[in-house]
């Protein structure tokens, strides 16, 4: 008989339409956002100090707008205080790209997206805190704040780089316990470094105000409080002058010592001494706002120089399990 054709021939499928594909990040990309992100919160940390140190901390006495506009007044402390504020755009900008791009890393490791994600919520505090510190009319304690904040960021932003680097066991690890703890312990140091320098600016002739507007400082000594601050201030940075000096000779001259660490250790040492002279220098010309920024700078390279010791160093190789 003749075979009728069935009706339930299948046809074919029309070509299916382009799948997108799936985003992924190289590791080579994701590090340079890494650094980009770091980058730009070091910028800030620079320009935020210029705002306060040329006055300008009020320059926009309103927030997130400047008297009330979109586009500041063509006067000099406005334009610098709302240009602060759209870096601070561009910074939340290059934080959101680190952390949103280590869930598209390739191959995707956990901690890059755990500190990445620590990025985007300090830069919020910090706009937060910012607010605050122009509706109060800059009081010392909530600047002191910020500037702090800053740090911590940067040492977010400065792991997150710095891991992204490397793959996991890709770096050896130390077998020199004594040379990196000895590195770790510059880290109290520095951060004790950098708070009495914080409480030193709150008490100093900058404190950010603008067209005589009545700005508090630190002055829990009355008329001696600067220069209280100041001899402590500086004994901390001889402090930190000679730890960093004594690690690099530890590294240097020792036998058996993980080299890994000694030049940016010694790095690190030539820039404290470079600080001191700067703060003796600025002291001497009653703190001139120009040295007083680039000890403030300054200050801010000496931390990054001390994480990048530390990163350097390494981690410690276990220690032997005695066998049972």
């Amino acid at each position: 008989m003749r075979s009728w054709p069935s009706w339930s021939t299948t046809w074919s499928r029309p070509p299916a339409a382009t799948e997108a594909r799936p985003l992924n990040i190289t590791p080579k990309l994701y590090r340079r956002v890494t650094l980009i992100a770091l980058a730009s919160l070091v910028l800030i940390v620079f320009t935020g100090s210029a705002v306060r140190l040329t006055a300008s901390g009020l320059g926009c006495p309103d927030w997130p707008q400047c008297y009330g506009q979109t586009i500041p007044p063509l006067q000099i402390n406005a334009v610098i205080e709302y240009g602060n504020r759209i870096l601070t755009g561009f910074v939340g900008l290059a934080v959101i790209a680190a952390s949103l791009l280590a869930f598209f890393r390739r191959p995707f490791r956990w901690h890059l997206a755990v500190i990445g994600g620590l990025l985007p919520i300090g830069v919020l505090a910090q706009a937060a805190l910012g607010a605050l510190i122009v509706g109060h009319h800059l009081p010392p304690e909530l600047v002191m704040g910020h500037f702090l904040l800053s740090m911590i960021l940067l040492d977010a932003a400065f792991a997150l780089a710095w891991l992204a680097r490397w793959e996991p066991g890709e770096r050896r690890r130390s077998p020199d316990r004594l040379g990196v703890w000895a590195v770790r312990g510059l880290i109290p140091l520095g951060q004790l470094t950098v708070l009495m320098g914080t409480f030193t600016t709150g008490a100093g002739p900058h404190p950010g105000d603008h067209d005589g507007d009545l700005v508090q400082r630190i002055d829990f000594k009355g008329a001696d409080t600067l220069a209280w601050l100041v001899e402590r201030h500086a004994a901390s940075a001889v402090l930190l002058l000679i730890g960093c000096a004594s690690v690099w000779a530890l590294l240097r001259f020792r036998a058996g010592a993980d080299r890994r660490a000694e030049r940016p250790v010694l790095i690190a040492t030539g820039l404290v001494a470079t600080q001191i002279a700067l703060g003796i220098t600025q002291w001497l010309a009653h703190l001139p706002a120009g040295l007083v920024w680039l000890h403030i700078c300054l200050a801010t390279t000496i931390w990054l120089c001390i994480l990048w010791t530390v990163a350097r160093a390494g981690l410690l190789e276990p220690r032997p399990t005695n066998p049972v």
